[in-house]
């Protein structure tokens, strides 16, 4: 067995920790004093830069909502590019005591601002853009719509129309990107636009806009166990908004198309006929009943291809709720634009005596 030699006592009192050089806590002071003046120098360095400015000047139109906060927009402008930090600008605009002189509105920006002069801009009231009214009535179709845009906005039809095709417009799940086109989703309401500067797409795009905001409460949810897509829906309303006269009528329109559709019956809607008619100075002639088209719905089974002009809330909530009748005929009736309904063919044709002579 081989032996050790035995081990020299511990003779360290109890509780007690061996003792370390005296230069040890100089040199964790000096290395905390290194680590501090770093962080430091490193935190005056991102102030500055948070404070400055450099790189191009892209223009930004930078809105500022109502009721929006100051880190809001602070968070917006630092996405947009137009400031470099945002936790740090938060803090400057704090300090500079201009959080509550914000005001909302439009402004012309750049990317690559300072911080200062963002809060200089943004407390100055935008100045008045002079503007010009554009009003679109219920039932109004893409040229007339191109029409009255010319009159109040100074675009040509011919660029209006032009942009209108040169572009795939969509609008899901209401305007499919497939769709050949825009017409009955540049909403009927009445708009502000700026007098210079707006441009064919600006307006498309804000019609098509106002349509997505002012359909979003309707029950879309219909659509499905009435059999349609939300873009028949459109269509639909589109033929309701043409041929209803009084209110009481657009559900009662709706029953019979859906009823005519379920029945595979054509339509037989002489405003789908009018919105191909060659000549509309001298209305819907015989020879016009003849004309061989998808819209001439006397002639072709379902729905046309597209909307035929631009339906109102009314037209589509209607297209959406139907009358819970049978319906499948009506006939204008009356001098206050009101229709008669009916089941079957030879109460239509009294009707048609009674209200037509």
């Amino acid at each position: 067995m081989l032996e050790t030699a035995p081990t020299k006592p511990d003779t360290q009192p109890p509780g007690r920790h061996r003792r370390r050089p005296a230069h040890w806590g100089l040199r964790l002071g000096i290395a905390f004093l290194l680590v501090a003046g770093t962080l430091a120098v490193v935190g005056a360095r991102y102030y500055s830069y948070c404070q400055g400015a450099s790189g191009p000047k892209t223009p930004v139109a930078f809105t500022v909502p109502e009721g929006a906060s100051g880190g809001q927009v602070i968070d917006a402008l630092h996405d947009a590019g137009v400031i470099r930090c945002g936790l740090v600008s938060k803090w400057l605009l704090r300090k500079s005591g201009k959080q509550e002189e914000i005001r909302a509105g439009e402004y012309q920006l750049t990317t690559n601002m300072t911080p200062d002069a963002v809060f200089t801009a943004l407390s100055v009231p935008p100045p008045d853009v002079p503007t010009v009214r554009l009003t679109i009535p219920e039932g109004y179709r893409l040229t007339q719509i191109a029409e009255r845009v010319r009159e109040s906005i100074g675009i040509p039809v011919k660029r209006f129309l032009g942009a209108v095709d040169a572009t795939n417009w969509s609008l899901p799940p209401y305007l499919p990107r497939d769709a050949s086109s825009p017409e009955g989703f540049l909403f009927p309401q009445t708009y502000q636009f700026a007098k210079d500067g707006t441009t064919a797409d600006d307006v498309i795009r804000r019609l098509l806009d106002e349509f997505g905001t002012e359909a979003a409460n309707l029950p879309w949810q219909n659509a499905d166990a009435l059999g349609v897509t939300p873009y028949e829906v459109v269509i639909i309303a589109s033929m309701i908004e043409e041929e209803a006269r009084v209110p009481g009528d657009r559900p009662k329109i709706a029953a019979v198309i859906y009823n005519r559709l379920a029945k595979g019956m054509n339509l037989g809607i002489d405003a789908t006929l009018q919105y191909v008619d060659p000549n509309p100075a001298d209305g819907l002639t015989s020879s016009d009943f003849l004309i061989d088209s998808p819209y001439n719905t006397r002639l072709s089974p379902g729905l046309p291809p597209t909307p035929i002009s631009s339906p109102g809330i009314a037209s589509l909530d209607a297209a959406l709720n139907p009358a819970d009748v049978t319906y499948l005929y009506y006939v204008l009736c009356g001098a206050d634009g009101h229709h008669k309904f009916s089941d079957t063919y030879a109460q239509f044709e009294r009707d048609v005596s009674t209200c037509l002579g």
